[in-house]
Formats: structure tokens, C-alpha cells, sequence
């Protein structure tokens, strides 16, 4: 993949690889943990509490009942994409009452990628939200569930109001490629974006 036309610094690690760090964000449930599990080249580091009942004024578990555990920190992983580019991946918890940590967990970042139910909208409006509001690129990866009703993209599009520049693919979570392909996809977004700066200048 070449590389070049990034106009902003990665941390460079021996053998002039460049590391960059990337936000998987979303809402409650839309699969950010799955994710990151499912794609990075360690064991990622987790910090998944079990849901108890305690809890359920608070989360609201609408469409995702069947969840018992729930990210309340982050969650971090790594993938190399190519012999010059790792990705460090942060994922962000999705309840409301942890919203506090992403001031935190955004600085620094390159990118993002935004997980969104289609079964479930609403959900990922707050990230979309914040990545406008930090100014952070991103893509958005509709994640399909076993249930998930197959919406046109551009009609998702619509429902969320995304810019035509932005990418809104399909994906599945559990899946490792599938995973990878949207990273790629975020990477691609942000050489395109770049460049795109640097002729406007």
C-alpha cells in the first residue's frame, strides 16, 4: 500500500515501520470488541465487566438483550497491515456513563471506525457525533447480524447523514478478513483525505 501523502506524523518503531493509532467506536453493541478480538495479531487486552441487574436502569439493552458483558474502559489490539503499517487499535465503550473516557482515548488518533447496527441507528449517532466534533476521519462499517435486514448502503447513508466522501461499507465483525478489509478501507479514506489537503493548498 503506498503511503505516501499523509501529512500527519506516525510514530515510527524499527525498521521504519509506522505505527498509527485507530478509534473502533459505536454505540452500545454494535460489535467493537468483536472486533478488535477478531482482527488484531495479539491477544488483545479487554476490560469486559458482566452485565448485572444493577445495571439495567442504566444501559439501555433495547435490541441487544442477549448481551451479558460490556466494555468499561476500552478495549486494545494490534495488525499489521503491511510490512510499513501497524495499527493500534482502541476501542471505545459504548454506554452512555463511560462517554467521559473518549476525550482521552481520541488524543492522538489518525482515524476512526464507526461499528453501526442497522437494527439499531440510533445507537452510533453519539459516535458519529464526536468524531465531527473532534474533527477525527473516519469510515463507517455497518455490522451485520444474523438478524439484520440487507438495507441498501445508500439508504443507510441517508438515515445517518453521511457525506458522500465518507465510506459506509458492510461488513462482519466476528470475521478477521472482513475486519482487516475495513481497516484498510479507513486507511485508504485518510491517504485520499490528505492528499485532497495538499492540492487544495
Amino acid at each position: 500500500m503506498d503511503l505516501k501523502g499523509f501529512d500527519q506524523a506516525g510514530r515510527h518503531t524499527a525498521g521504519d515501520t509506522r505505527s498509527v493509532k485507530v478509534m473502533i467506536a459505536g454505540g452500545f453493541g454494535t460489535g467493537k470488541t468483536t472486533m478488535v478480538r477478531s482482527v488484531s495479531d495479539i491477544k488483545p487486552l479487554t476490560t469486559e465487566e458482566t452485565l448485572t441487574q444493577a445495571s439495567a436502569d442504566v444501559d439501555r439493552l433495547i435490541g441487544v438483550a442477549d448481551k451479558t458483558e460490556t466494555t468499561v474502559s476500552l478495549d486494545f489490539g494490534k495488525i499489521g497491515i503491511n510490512d510499513s503499517l501497524v495499527l493500534y487499535l482502541f476501542g471505545t465503550p459504548g454506554q452512555e456513563r463511560f462517554w467521559f473516557l473518549w476525550n482521552g482515548l481520541f488524543k492522538g488518533a489518525l482515524g476512526a471506525v464507526v461499528l453501526v447496527d442497522t437494527r439499531r441507528l440510533a445507537s452510533s449517532f453519539r459516535a458519529i457525533e464526536e468524531m465531527e466534533r473532534q474533527d477525527v476521519p473516519f469510515v463507517i462499517a455497518l455490522n451485520v447480524f444474523p438478524d439484520s435486514k440487507d438495507y441498501p448502503v445508500d439508504e443507510i447513508r441517508d438515515a445517518l447523514d453521511i457525506p458522500g466522501h465518507i465510506p459506509v461499507v458492510a461488513f462482519d465483525a466476528r470475521d478477521r478478513s472482513a475486519s482487516r478489509d475495513v481497516l484498510v478501507t479507513l486507511i485508504h479514506h485518510l491517504r485520499d483525505r490528505s492528499a485532497a489537503v495538499v492540492e487544495s493548498r
